[in-house]
C-alpha cells in the first residue's frame, strides 16, 4: 500500500479569496475532541477537513512569555468571565485547542461516573470496556505514565507529605509527557515538544494521513434539509485584529462533526435558525469545574512555577459524602498543587500596596494548592446567547456547590498548615488571611458568589448532553444530534455531568467512539 498523500495546515494568509472546500468529513474544532477524531478518520483513509477559529502556532513560535503566550493560546486572553463576573472561563483558541496550555493530566474516566451516565442519563456504548481500547492506544501515543519522583517539585512533595500525614489517599498523576525538561511553562505551551498536546501528536498524525487543517476560520452557519447537513458557511479570521473578515468559505461534506469545546459547541448550535426550539436541552446541564485556590507563605523556597504542575493528586475527596439524612459532610473535588507563573500569581493576590509588596518580595517562598470541584448534578448551570450572539455562562452556585467550595478551601488550609505554611491567603475579594489552624473556621463566612472567591473554570462540560431523546438531551449515544442524520458532536459538551477528574482523556476516548459512528455513516 502506498503512503497517504500528506495534508496541510492553512492559515489566514493562505486564504485570500472565496472558495468551496469539499471533503468527506468536516470537523469544527481541533482540540482533544476534534483532533483525535480527525486522526482516527484520516488514518482510516477518509478525506477530512478541520476548521479552527484560532491561529496555528508551532512550538518554534513559543517564547514562554506569560502575556504573549496567553494572547496566542487562550480565548479572549483568559479575560472572559461568567455572566455574574465571578468566574474566569478558560479555553483554547489555537490549533490543538486547550491541550496546548493544559496540565497534561490524563485520568481515565472513573467507573462510577460512566455508570452514572448509563443509569441516570441512558448513555450506552461508553462503558469502561468500550473505552479501554481507545485509552490503551492513546496511552501509548501520548506516552501517558504516572509522574515519577523527579517531576515532583517542592509543592508536590509537600502535598504528598501532607496527604500522608492526614491520612488522605492520593497517587502520582498520570500525565502525557515525553522528555520533559521541567521548565514549568506548561500553561504557556511547551516549546520543547515534551508535553504531548494535540498540536504535536494527533494533529500532525492526521495531517500525515491527508487531513487538511484550516486555522483562522470561524464556522458560522449550517445549511441543511430534511435532517441532512449539506454545507457549512465559514469566514476567515484576520488574525492580527482577531476580527472576522469578508472572505467566505463554504465546506461541503458527507458528515459534519462539532468539536468546538464545552464553551462553544452548544452556542454554535443555538445560533442555527430553529434548533433551539427543536432541541430544548441545548445549553442546559452545563458544568465547568470551578476552582478555589489557597496561597501559602513558607520558610523555605517552593518556586511554584518550575517542574510540572500536578505530579501528585489527592483523590481522597473525589466523591462527595453525605450523612444518613442526606446532609453534605465533605468532599466532591480533587486536590492538587497549584502552578502559577509570577505575573499571574501577583495579579491574583487580593491585596495592594505595601501588603502586596510584602508577599511578592518573598515570591520564591509562596506555595499554593488548588481544588477542582465535581459540579453537583442537580446544581448545574446553563449556556445562553447574548443579543450579539456571544455565549454567556449562567452558573447558579447553589447551596451544595458553595458547601463543596468551602470544604475545598478548608482542606487546602488544613494541609498547608500541616506541612509548614506560616500563613495563608484565600484567593478572593475579601483577602482572607489565615495565620494558624485556629483561623480555618473563618472560611465559613466567605462569600462564594459573584467574585467573593477568585475562581477559574477550565473544564466545561455539557450543553449538548448525550441521552435518550430530544426531550432530555441533544445527542444520542452515537454522538448524533437528535433529528439529524450526519451531524455529530465530539467534545466535552456531550457529557451529562462533569467527569470528576481532568476531562481530556475522556474527551479523547469518546472521540474514538464518535469516529467509529461517523465511519459507519460514511459506509
Amino acid at each position: 500500500m502506498s503512503a497517504p498523500t500528506p495534508g496541510r495546515i492553512y492559515q489566514w494568509t493562505d486564504l485570500t479569496q472565496m472558495q468551496t472546500i469539499r471533503a468527506e468529513v468536516c470537523v469544527i474544532g481541533s482540540g482533544c475532541g476534534g483532533a483525535t477524531l480527525a486522526r482516527q478518520l484520516a488514518m482510516a483513509g477518509h478525506d477530512v477537513v478541520v476548521l479552527e477559529r484560532g491561529g496555528y502556532y508551532p512550538e518554534s513560535t513559543f517564547d514562554q512569555s506569560e502575556l504573549g503566550m496567553n494572547a496566542k493560546l487562550s480565548a479572549d486572553r483568559s479575560m472572559r468571565a461568567s455572566a455574574d463576573g465571578g468566574t474566569l472561563l478558560l479555553s483554547g483558541n489555537n490549533v490543538g485547542g486547550a491541550s496546548v496550555h493544559y496540565w497534561a493530566d490524563s485520568y481515565r474516566t472513573p467507573d462510577d461516573r460512566l455508570q452514572l451516565w448509563a443509569d441516570r442519563y441512558g448513555v450506552t456504548g461508553h462503558d469502561a470496556a468500550a473505552l479501554a481500547p481507545a485509552w490503551d492506544e492513546i496511552t501509548a501515543t501520548l506516552n501517558v505514565h504516572p509522574a515519577t519522583e523527579e517531576y515532583h517539585n517542592r509543592m508536590n512533595q509537600l502535598l504528598r507529605a501532607g496527604a500522608e500525614q492526614l491520612g488522605w489517599e492520593g497517587h502520582p498523576v498520570p500525565q502525557a509527557r515525553k522528555g520533559c525538561v521541567k521548565s514549568g511553562h506548561c500553561m504557556q505551551g511547551c516549546m520543547y515538544r515534551a508535553k504531548q498536546s494535540q498540536l504535536v501528536t494527533h494533529i500532525p498524525q492526521a495531517v500525515a494521513h491527508g487531513a487538511r487543517v484550516y486555522a483562522d476560520v470561524e464556522a458560522r452557519e449550517l445549511v441543511w434539509e430534511g435532517g441532512k447537513v449539506k454545507a457549512l458557511h465559514a469566514r476567515v479570521v484576520h488574525r492580527p485584529s482577531n476580527r472576522v473578515s469578508d472572505i467566505a468559505l463554504t465546506i461541503e461534506a458527507k458528515a459534519f462533526v462539532l468539536a468546538a469545546g464545552g464553551y462553544y459547541s452548544a452556542p454554535f448550535l443555538m445560533r442555527q435558525d430553529g434548533l433551539q426550539s427543536q432541541l430544548p436541552m441545548l445549553g442546559k446541564q452545563f458544568g465547568m469545574n470551578p476552582t478555589a485556590m489557597v496561597h501559602g507563605l513558607y520558610d523555605e523556597d517552593i518556586v511554584l512555577w518550575r517542574n510540572i504542575p500536578a505530579a501528585f493528586g489527592v483523590e481522597h475527596f473525589r466523591l462527595a459524602k453525605f450523612d444518613e439524612a442526606g446532609a453534605y459532610v465533605e468532599g466532591g473535588y480533587l486536590l492538587m498543587a497549584n502552578q502559577i507563573q509570577p505575573g499571574l500569581l501577583g495579579s491574583m493576590m487580593p491585596v495592594m500596596g505595601d501588603e502586596l509588596g510584602q508577599w511578592m518580595s518573598q515570591l520564591p517562598r509562596i506555595g499554593g494548592t488548588i481544588a477542582w470541584i465535581d459540579d453537583p448534578a442537580d446544581e448545574l448551570g446553563e449556556l445562553r446567547l447574548a443579543k450579539d450572539g456571544t455565549p454567556k455562562v449562567h452558573y447558579p452556585y447553589g447551596p451544595l456547590t458553595q458547601a463543596i467550595l468551602r470544604d475545598t478551601i478548608k482542606k487546602q488550609a488544613q494541609l498547608q498548615f500541616a506541612v509548614g505554611a506560616r500563613k495563608l491567603m484565600v484567593a478572593g475579594a475579601d483577602a482572607l488571611q489565615l495565620n494558624s489552624p485556629a483561623d480555618i473556621d473563618k472560611i465559613d463566612q466567605l462569600e462564594i458568589r459573584a467574585g467573593g472567591l477568585f475562581m477559574a473554570a477550565p473544564h466545561p462540560a455539557g450543553g449538548c448532553v448525550m441521552g435518550r431523546s430530544a426531550k432530555d438531551s441533544v445527542t444520542d449515544s452515537s454522538h448524533r444530534v437528535h433529528g439529524f442524520d450526519n451531524l455529530f458532536v465530539a467534545d466535552s459538551s456531550v457529557f451529562p455531568t462533569p467527569v470528576s477528574v481532568d476531562p481530556s482523556f475522556t474527551i479523547m476516548a469518546f472521540s474514538y467512539v464518535a469516529a467509529e459512528h461517523v465511519r459507519q455513516h460514511l459506509g
